[in-house]
């Protein structure tokens, strides 16, 4: 079993190429907004935020136990300057043990970013992101409170792949992170 982490900024792409490369691998896409829009469809998000990480857990719990999926690919925003998220990452590397974990980071500029979130494929499948004023202000407000890019070297895990998906489609850097780790496509 695969658990491919695509991990960068909000709107950089990781839900979409995600999708891309469920459609390669057969792995399922488990993007952090399945459950952060179920939990703030009835609760604000300092009520709901246990929730979250909980339905996430069970979640991964389930797949990792699984032995009729292929894995998963999970979606996350990693904040790097955030103990709790290490440890949040070190947490699912836990769960997923006995598995091939791989580290995808999609990276790619401010002005694509703010193009990006307001897509018709973002904003279909994530409630939360449709008023978009308030997004693109979350988005520009983010930049000052986290450090959502990895330093050189800081990613500790030995598979990991650092891309930047600024001028590439989903589909194209999908491809990259199938050959870079030798997926297994359907």
């Amino acid at each position: 079993m695969d658990l491919v982490i695509l991990f960068g900024p909000q709107a950089v792409g990781k839900m979409t190429v995600g999708e891309e490369l469920e459609k390669l691998t057969g792995l399922t896409l488990f993007h952090n907004h399945m459950t952060i829009d179920l939990v703030l469809k009835i609760f604000t998000w300092e009520e709901g935020q246990d929730l979250i990480h909980t339905f996430r857990d069970e979640i991964m719990k389930k797949m990792a136990s699984s032995k009729n999926k292929k894995g998963m690919i999970f979606t996350y925003v990693w904040a790097f300057n955030e103990k709790a998220d290490w440890k949040y990452i070190e947490h699912v590397c836990e769960i997923f043990k006995d598995h091939n974990i791989y580290f995808v980071e999609l990276n790619t500029d401010i002005e694509t970013r703010l193009k990006r979130n307001s897509t018709e494929n973002r904003l279909e499948k994530k409630w939360t992101k449709r008023d978009i004023d308030w997004s693109n202000e979350e988005l520009l407000r983010s930049i000052d409170k986290y450090r959502l890019v990895s330093k050189e070297d800081e990613i500790p895990y030995k598979n990991y792949l650092r891309i930047d998906n600024t001028n590439i489609s989903a589909n194209e850097t999908a491809n990259i992170i199938v050959n870079c780790f030798d997926l297994e496509t359907q």
